[in-house]
């Protein structure tokens, strides 16, 4: 076995997945587990025979203790991410938001390790303040539809806070912005998956609302990378991690259509309730704390990620 151990939450899952592989890569051992509401072990099937890994299939929020042996680092990316998933796994997301936090940070914490936890750039809800530095509080409708994942996501800072303050326990947390890469589900619902489907089966686009909303779209290696010196430098704060590269979603849209090579109808559709008007990170404490920002640029990342749904479809 490697000289260290991670357990990772979610692995199954899409960013769970590749930070899986930079783990391994790193020499690492991995525990992996998953309940697979919305994981997938395709995304592991290519650590099949590798005496470095090993999958649990479980539900966290029943506890980890069946988690034997030491525990350097616990990396909670336990959470239904996509808008479709947790708004039909509302309860779900509330629990592992809540009690599966908790047990991930017990584990943590009678293990003697670091704790990661994978929050969320939906914690600023519909910003006012633009770009978003982690010093802001955010504007979150807390009885909308979205609550489930946002308030979630918000109670499991403040409840890592408190294991940091009162228990003791070595934490960090990353503020994730809107990430895409392979292995992202077709019919997650989110954007990048959904117009470039759409664009390779030659259907119409769509965008909600007039598409002059704002997103930032950083490719899943640049994440990982975000994720892997967020463990390792000493700093408890939230950080951001993300692209600060801002785009609409009908300039996104037709960066779809340029790089697929379809010229496709738009379809403009309703803008769900509490839709985000504009996300963009501030990432200069990234910089500073992590010597961290995005290296994969726009085209790239979308070149590699339609290569993989391609396949898919």
């Amino acid at each position: 076995m490697s000289e260290k151990r991670a357990v990772i939450l979610g692995a199954a899952g899409f960013i769970g997945s590749h930070l899986t592989d930079r783990f391994l890569s790193e020499g690492w051992s991995v525990l992996g587990v998953d309940n697979l509401i919305t994981g997938s072990l395709l995304n592991l099937r290519h650590l099949h025979g590798n005496g470095q890994f090993e999958f649990l299939q479980a539900d966290i929020c029943d506890g980890l203790d069946s988690v034997a042996g030491p525990v350097n680092a616990v990396l909670d990316f336990a959470s239904p991410a996509s808008p479709i998933d947790y708004l039909e796994h509302p309860f779900e997301t509330l629990r592992v938001g809540s009690v599966g936090v908790e047990k991930a940070l017990d584990l943590a914490r009678t293990k003697g390790a670091t704790f990661l936890l994978a929050s969320t750039s939906e914690v600023y809800g519909d910003p006012l303040e633009h770009p978003q530095k982690e010093t802001y509080w955010g504007n979150v409708n807390p009885v909308g539809p979205r609550a489930v994942y946002d308030e979630a996501k918000r109670f499991g800072e403040a409840i890592t806070m408190a294991y940091h303050r009162y228990r003791g326990v070595d934490t960090r947390i990353a503020r994730i912005f809107n990430t895409y890469g392979p292995r992202m589900r077709l019919n997650d619902g989110r954007v990048v998956p959904t117009l470039v489907a759409q664009a390779l089966r030659g259907e119409p686009l769509t965008v909600f609302g007039d598409g002059s909303q704002t997103r930032s779209f950083c490719y899943v290696d640049d994440n990982v990378d975000g994720m892997w010196r967020l463990l390792h430098a000493r700093d408890s704060d939230p950080v951001n991690i993300g692209n600060p590269h801002e785009m609409t979603i009908l300039e996104f849209a037709r960066g779809v259509q340029r790089l697929c090579g379809r010229d496709l109808p738009i379809v403009h559709k309703p803008l769900p309730q509490d839709d985000p008007r504009v996300r963009r990170p501030d990432i200069s404490r990234a910089r500073e704390v992590l010597g961290w920002e995005p290296r994969v640029d726009f085209d790239e990342g979308m070149l590699r990620s339609i290569a993989w749904f391609r396949e898919q479809v």
